[in-house]
Protein backbone atom coordinates (compact mmCIF):
# COMPACT_ATOMS: atom_id res chain seq x y z
CA UNK A 1 0.00 0.00 0.00
CA UNK A 2 0.88 3.61 -0.75
CA UNK A 3 -0.33 6.61 0.91
CA UNK A 4 0.47 10.00 -0.19
CA UNK A 5 1.60 11.89 2.92
CA UNK A 6 2.21 15.68 3.31
CA UNK A 7 3.26 18.12 6.22
CA UNK A 8 2.31 21.69 6.90
CA UNK A 9 2.89 24.16 9.70
CA UNK A 10 -0.64 24.88 10.65
CA UNK A 11 -1.58 28.80 12.10
CA UNK A 12 1.50 30.29 10.81
CA UNK A 13 2.60 32.82 7.55
CA UNK A 14 6.47 31.47 8.14
CA UNK A 15 8.15 27.84 7.61
CA UNK A 16 8.96 26.61 10.67
CA UNK A 17 6.65 28.46 13.26
CA UNK A 18 3.18 27.22 14.39
CA UNK A 19 2.24 23.58 14.83
CA UNK A 20 3.20 20.65 12.11
CA UNK A 21 0.61 18.08 10.99
CA UNK A 22 1.26 15.17 8.92
CA UNK A 23 -1.72 14.67 6.35
CA UNK A 24 -2.25 11.33 4.95
CA UNK A 25 -4.47 10.58 1.54
CA UNK A 26 -6.15 7.00 1.71
CA UNK A 27 -8.21 5.21 -0.66
CA UNK A 28 -9.46 2.93 2.06
CA UNK A 29 -9.02 2.64 5.94
CA UNK A 30 -6.12 1.11 7.29
CA UNK A 31 -6.59 -1.03 10.57
CA UNK A 32 -6.35 1.48 13.71
CA UNK A 33 -2.74 -0.02 14.86
CA UNK A 34 -1.25 0.79 11.52
CA UNK A 35 -3.09 3.90 11.27
CA UNK A 36 -1.61 4.64 15.13
CA UNK A 37 1.93 3.19 13.60
CA UNK A 38 2.34 5.71 11.54
CA UNK A 39 1.35 8.59 13.92
CA UNK A 40 4.43 6.69 15.84
CA UNK A 41 6.82 7.05 13.25
CA UNK A 42 5.62 10.47 12.21
CA UNK A 43 6.36 11.70 15.69
CA UNK A 44 4.32 14.91 15.35
CA UNK A 45 1.71 16.13 17.76
CA UNK A 46 -0.68 14.96 15.40
CA UNK A 47 -1.07 12.98 12.06
CA UNK A 48 -4.84 13.43 10.26
CA UNK A 49 -6.25 10.79 8.02
CA UNK A 50 -8.69 11.89 5.38
CA UNK A 51 -10.47 9.78 2.44
CA UNK A 52 -12.78 11.39 0.10
CA UNK A 53 -16.86 10.49 0.48
CA UNK A 54 -18.10 13.39 -1.63
CA UNK A 55 -16.35 15.40 -3.91
CA UNK A 56 -16.55 18.67 -0.99
CA UNK A 57 -16.82 16.01 2.14
CA UNK A 58 -14.11 13.83 3.83
CA UNK A 59 -13.69 11.36 6.62
CA UNK A 60 -11.36 12.77 8.55
CA UNK A 61 -9.43 11.00 11.96
CA UNK A 62 -6.86 12.33 14.16
CA UNK A 63 -3.81 10.53 15.43
CA UNK A 64 -1.22 10.93 18.40
CA UNK A 65 2.01 9.19 18.30
CA UNK A 66 -0.94 7.64 21.69
CA UNK A 67 -3.97 7.68 20.93
CA UNK A 68 -7.02 8.82 18.57
CA UNK A 69 -7.96 12.32 19.46
CA UNK A 70 -11.91 13.61 19.75
CA UNK A 71 -10.87 16.98 18.39
CA UNK A 72 -7.68 18.91 16.47
CA UNK A 73 -7.82 22.26 15.05
CA UNK A 74 -4.54 22.85 13.47
CA UNK A 75 -4.47 18.85 11.99
CA UNK A 76 -7.80 20.42 10.33
CA UNK A 77 -6.57 23.42 8.78
CA UNK A 78 -3.84 21.43 7.50
CA UNK A 79 -5.83 18.94 5.86
CA UNK A 80 -8.07 21.91 3.71
CA UNK A 81 -4.90 23.38 3.11
CA UNK A 82 -4.01 19.88 1.10
CA UNK A 83 -6.92 19.73 -0.24
CA UNK A 84 -7.68 23.27 -1.55
CA UNK A 85 -4.46 23.36 -2.76
CA UNK A 86 -3.13 20.01 -4.30
CA UNK A 87 -6.30 17.89 -4.74
CA UNK A 88 -9.35 19.91 -5.22
CA UNK A 89 -8.30 23.35 -6.22
CA UNK A 90 -11.56 24.58 -6.77
CA UNK A 91 -12.87 24.15 -3.47
CA UNK A 92 -13.37 27.23 -1.43
CA UNK A 93 -15.34 25.07 1.58
CA UNK A 94 -14.60 21.28 2.79
CA UNK A 95 -16.61 19.77 4.63
CA UNK A 96 -15.25 16.95 7.24
CA UNK A 97 -17.46 13.99 9.01
CA UNK A 98 -15.07 13.21 12.13
CA UNK A 99 -15.67 11.69 15.18
CA UNK A 100 -17.00 15.32 16.99
CA UNK A 101 -19.59 15.46 14.17
CA UNK A 102 -19.51 17.62 10.80
CA UNK A 103 -16.92 20.41 10.46
CA UNK A 104 -16.49 22.86 7.69
CA UNK A 105 -13.31 24.99 7.05
CA UNK A 106 -13.53 27.82 4.19
CA UNK A 107 -11.23 30.35 2.34
CA UNK A 108 -11.72 33.96 3.95
CA UNK A 109 -9.69 37.18 2.57
CA UNK A 110 -6.57 34.81 2.84
CA UNK A 111 -7.28 32.96 5.86
CA UNK A 112 -8.53 29.76 6.38
CA UNK A 113 -11.68 29.88 8.79
CA UNK A 114 -12.69 26.38 10.73
CA UNK A 115 -16.18 25.80 11.88
CA UNK A 116 -15.82 24.03 15.53
CA UNK A 117 -18.39 23.03 18.24
CA UNK A 118 -17.96 25.77 21.41
CA UNK A 119 -16.96 24.27 25.16
CA UNK A 120 -17.29 26.83 27.48
CA UNK A 121 -15.19 25.79 30.27
CA UNK A 122 -17.11 25.85 34.05
CA UNK A 123 -15.34 26.29 37.23
CA UNK A 124 -13.66 23.75 38.99
CA UNK A 125 -11.32 23.01 42.06
CA UNK A 126 -7.67 22.56 41.76
CA UNK A 127 -5.89 19.23 40.67
CA UNK A 128 -3.09 18.91 43.00
CA UNK A 129 -1.12 16.76 41.61
CA UNK A 130 -0.99 19.50 38.50
CA UNK A 131 -0.70 22.37 40.75
CA UNK A 132 2.02 20.94 42.28
CA UNK A 133 3.79 20.76 38.81
CA UNK A 134 3.41 24.67 38.24
CA UNK A 135 6.20 27.45 39.18
CA UNK A 136 3.30 30.17 38.99
CA UNK A 137 0.31 29.34 40.82
CA UNK A 138 -3.12 29.63 38.76
CA UNK A 139 -5.93 33.04 40.17
CA UNK A 140 -9.15 30.22 39.14
CA UNK A 141 -9.02 26.63 37.55
CA UNK A 142 -11.53 26.02 35.13
CA UNK A 143 -12.35 22.81 33.06
CA UNK A 144 -14.53 21.18 29.57
CA UNK A 145 -12.13 18.58 27.52
CA UNK A 146 -8.79 20.17 29.49
CA UNK A 147 -8.39 22.04 32.48
CA UNK A 148 -8.12 25.50 31.44
CA UNK A 149 -6.03 27.67 34.28
CA UNK A 150 -6.11 31.31 34.65
CA UNK A 151 -3.46 33.96 35.42
CA UNK A 152 -3.16 37.70 35.64
CA UNK A 153 -1.09 38.18 32.99
CA UNK A 154 1.19 37.44 29.69
CA UNK A 155 4.18 37.74 31.65
CA UNK A 156 3.01 34.81 33.65
CA UNK A 157 2.02 32.81 30.68
CA UNK A 158 5.64 33.25 29.05
CA UNK A 159 7.79 32.62 32.47
CA UNK A 160 5.23 29.45 33.74
CA UNK A 161 7.52 26.19 33.95
CA UNK A 162 5.88 23.03 34.13
CA UNK A 163 7.35 20.14 35.91
CA UNK A 164 6.56 17.12 33.26
CA UNK A 165 8.51 14.42 35.95
CA UNK A 166 5.41 15.48 38.74
CA UNK A 167 2.74 14.53 35.96
CA UNK A 168 4.33 11.66 35.73
CA UNK A 169 1.38 9.00 35.49
CA UNK A 170 -1.51 11.45 35.37
CA UNK A 171 -3.82 10.44 32.61
CA UNK A 172 -5.80 13.56 31.06
CA UNK A 173 -6.55 11.57 27.95
CA UNK A 174 -7.67 13.06 25.38
CA UNK A 175 -7.36 16.20 27.44
CA UNK A 176 -4.31 18.29 28.24
CA UNK A 177 -3.79 21.48 30.68
CA UNK A 178 -4.19 25.02 28.88
CA UNK A 179 -2.77 28.00 30.73
CA UNK A 180 -4.19 31.70 29.66
CA UNK A 181 -4.26 35.44 30.24
CA UNK A 182 -4.88 38.55 28.75
CA UNK A 183 -2.49 39.10 25.95
CA UNK A 184 -0.40 42.49 25.97
CA UNK A 185 -0.96 42.68 22.12
CA UNK A 186 -3.73 40.87 21.72
CA UNK A 187 -6.69 39.54 23.67
CA UNK A 188 -5.70 36.37 24.83
CA UNK A 189 -2.38 34.82 25.38
CA UNK A 190 -2.54 30.97 25.71
CA UNK A 191 0.15 27.65 26.02
CA UNK A 192 -0.75 23.57 25.71
CA UNK A 193 0.41 21.13 27.81
CA UNK A 194 0.24 16.89 27.51
CA UNK A 195 1.42 14.67 30.36
CA UNK A 196 2.13 11.61 29.00
CA UNK A 197 2.55 13.12 25.00
CA UNK A 198 5.43 12.34 22.99
CA UNK A 199 5.05 16.57 22.41
CA UNK A 200 4.95 17.65 26.11
CA UNK A 201 3.77 21.16 24.78
CA UNK A 202 1.81 21.87 21.74
CA UNK A 203 2.76 24.52 19.38
CA UNK A 204 -0.38 25.47 18.75
CA UNK A 205 -3.55 23.81 19.92
CA UNK A 206 -6.60 24.64 17.69
CA UNK A 207 -8.86 22.38 20.09
CA UNK A 208 -8.24 24.45 22.62
CA UNK A 209 -9.68 27.44 21.75
CA UNK A 210 -12.96 25.73 21.83
CA UNK A 211 -12.80 26.03 25.20
CA UNK A 212 -10.75 29.93 25.31
CA UNK A 213 -12.97 31.36 22.46
CA UNK A 214 -16.17 31.02 24.77
CA UNK A 215 -14.04 31.72 28.19
CA UNK A 216 -12.66 35.30 26.92
CA UNK A 217 -15.48 36.11 24.40
CA UNK A 218 -17.62 36.49 27.72
CA UNK A 219 -14.51 38.06 29.95
CA UNK A 220 -14.14 40.71 27.41
CA UNK A 221 -17.61 41.23 26.09
CA UNK A 222 -16.19 40.62 22.27
CA UNK A 223 -17.27 37.66 19.69
CA UNK A 224 -14.41 38.56 17.51
CA UNK A 225 -11.00 37.92 19.33
CA UNK A 226 -7.07 37.39 18.53
CA UNK A 227 -4.94 35.09 19.90
CA UNK A 228 -1.48 34.34 20.37
CA UNK A 229 -0.06 30.30 21.43
CA UNK A 230 3.38 30.96 23.02
CA UNK A 231 5.17 28.38 22.32
CA UNK A 232 9.18 28.03 21.25
CA UNK A 233 7.14 27.86 17.64
CA UNK A 234 4.19 30.37 18.64
CA UNK A 235 1.33 30.80 16.41
CA UNK A 236 -1.20 33.31 15.63
CA UNK A 237 -5.27 32.81 15.40
CA UNK A 238 -8.44 34.79 14.91
CA UNK A 239 -11.40 33.28 16.95
CA UNK A 240 -15.25 33.96 16.76
CA UNK A 241 -17.63 33.10 19.00
CA UNK A 242 -21.15 32.47 16.53
CA UNK A 243 -24.16 31.08 18.07
CA UNK A 244 -22.78 28.09 20.00
CA UNK A 245 -20.26 27.69 17.88
CA UNK A 246 -16.38 28.58 17.38
CA UNK A 247 -14.80 29.93 14.47
CA UNK A 248 -11.27 29.62 14.40
CA UNK A 249 -8.89 31.39 11.38
CA UNK A 250 -5.60 31.23 10.35
CA UNK A 251 -2.46 30.77 7.85
CA UNK A 252 -0.73 27.59 6.89
CA UNK A 253 2.20 26.86 4.92
CA UNK A 254 3.62 23.54 3.06
CA UNK A 255 6.82 21.68 4.26
CA UNK A 256 7.47 18.42 3.05
CA UNK A 257 5.41 16.03 0.09
CA UNK A 258 6.24 12.22 -0.04
CA UNK A 259 5.08 9.00 -0.15
CA UNK A 260 4.43 6.07 2.82
CA UNK A 261 4.99 2.74 1.74
CA UNK A 262 3.64 -0.10 4.29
Amino acid sequence: MTIPIYQVDAFSSELFKGNPAAICILKEWPDDQTLLNIAKENNLAETAFILEKEYDVYHLRWFTPEIEMDLCGHATLASAFVIMNYLKTDLIKIFFDTISGRLSVRQMEGLLEMDFPSRPPDRCDPMPQIEKSLSIKPTAWFKSRDYMLLYNSESEIRELKVNEQELGGINLDPGGIIVTAIGDKCDFVSRFFTPGAAIFEDPVTGSAHCSLTPFWAQRLNKTVLSAQQLSERGGVLICEQNDGRVKIRGQAVPYLQGTIRI
